[in-house]
């Protein structure tokens, strides 16, 4: 897993290292009872304190992202796969509006849209 962290982020950094896992976690990148490194080691390849690295696994397993299991370790979790599946959708959505509004500025109509959609999700 490649998290990269920026100082000059106006992001707080327990904020862009918890979207990357997140990210990860989303696109299968991570699954279901994969490890997440311990928190001291992750805090030492990351450069940052092991408080930020906590705060980060804590509100992931707030999420339902992750499970912590004491003397073991934090793992991707399955046991909310439905709200993966939502974060998934809202993640589609997200960039559906992004094209939708583009397509609207530059005059494209829905049925337009719908065709290069319907083109370009058969080549992938």
């Amino acid at each position: 897993m490649k998290i990269i962290i920026s100082n000059t982020s106006d992001t707080p950094l327990y904020q862009q290292i918890k979207d990357q896992i997140k990210d990860a976690i989303l696109k299968n990148e991570l699954v279901e009872g994969d490890p997440l490194p311990s928190i001291r080691s992750f805090a030492n390849d990351l450069q940052v304190s092991v408080l930020t690295i906590r705060r980060v696994y804590e509100e992931l397993e707030q999420e339902g992202f992750v499970v912590s299991q004491v003397g073991i370790g934090t793992f991707v979790s399955a046991s909310n796969v439905e709200l993966l599946r939502d974060a998934k959708r809202r993640l589609v959505e997200q960039k559906m509006q992004d094209m939708i509004q583009t397509a609207k500025s530059l005059n494209i109509s829905k049925d337009e849209l719908n065709a290069m959609m319907d083109i370009l999700y058969e080549e992938v």
